[in-house]
Formats: C-alpha cells, structure tokens, sequence
C-alpha cells in the first residue's frame, strides 16, 4: 500500500478537498490495513498442508485484476481463481450487508449493476461474476441473507457480461 504523506492531517482545506468519497488519504491508509492485520494475524495459525493458502486468499480480497487495489497492487496475472473469487463475493456482501452503521444496504439490481460496472473496468472476472449469477449462487444468497424489499430482481441474465476478463 502506498504510505501517505502524512500520519494524519486535521487542517480544514486538506479534509474538504476529498477528491472522491469521504475519507483522506490518512484514513484511508488506516482502514485498508485490516488487510495486512489479517494477513499477519492468520500467518501465526499453524494451518494443515491443505490448508495454506487461507493467509494469501483473506489478505487478497481487495486486490483487482488491474493491480488497482491494495494491499500489494496484484494484476490478473497474479490472482489465482479462488482469490478472484472471493473478490467478487466480498465486493457484492460489502454492498447489500445491512448491518454497517455508516451505510444502507443497496437492493440487487443497484450491486449487480456496480459488479457489472467493475468487470467493464477490469476490476474483477468477468467470467467468475458470470458464474455468480448463472450458478444460482447470488439468488440463494440474496433470499437466505436479505430483506425482502432489497430483492427487486427476479432474473439476473441482464446483468451476465460478455467480455472475457484479462489474465
């Protein structure tokens, strides 16, 4: 991760100028690493042979195929298809989860479409977010985990992406 300028900056005109969302860089930085405290905390579990890979697959659920993401700027070359995986799951529980104080919960369509959005960018699997929807998997999730009024899709094949992702 790209360490910021500062350890924090409290001045007026720094924490206004917030190009896009609303943390600083400082903030940022703080809360992306959750990633490296997972990382480190499950390196220290003895895990069987089988196993091993868990540290590597939790510490690389906000990387994205255009190495954009954090915390080591992965490209798709780098990311292996159970890490791509959780990518996308993480990204579409993040956006419906109903239990984050600091945001509401949005409906299917308003996560698929941002899912969708994401894979003309590059930024997850096409092939893999495909799966999601066609597997059953984003459906079954949807009724077993949300409110009913966040549901207001019925069929998902709107959303299936006809690009093939890099790598």
């Amino acid at each position: 991760m790209s360490l910021p300028a500062y350890d924090q900056n409290l001045g007026e005109i720094h924490n206004l100028s917030i190009p896009s969302g609303t943390l600083t860089p400082e903030e940022r930085y703080k809360i992306n690493g959750h990633v490296i405290s997972t990382l480190r905390m499950l390196e220290q579990l003895p895990f069987p042979k089988e196993m091993t890979k868990i540290p590597r697959y939790a510490a690389t659920h906000h990387e994205v195929l255009n190495g954009t993401g954090y915390p080591r700027q992965l490209t798709a070359k780098d990311l292996s298809l159970p890490e791509r995986i959780i990518g996308v799951a993480d990204i579409f529980e993040a956006l419906t989860a109903a239990d984050r104080p600091y945001k509401k919960a949005k409906k299917i369509s308003e996560a698929l479409e941002i899912l969708q959005d994401m894979v003309e960018k590059n930024l997850i699997d096409a092939d893999v977010f495909n799966l999601f929807l066609t597997s059953g998997v984003c459906m079954e999730y949807a009724r077993r985990y949300l409110a009913p009024e966040l549901i207001d899709v019925a069929d998902v094949s709107r959303y299936l992406s006809q690009s093939i992702s890099a790598g």
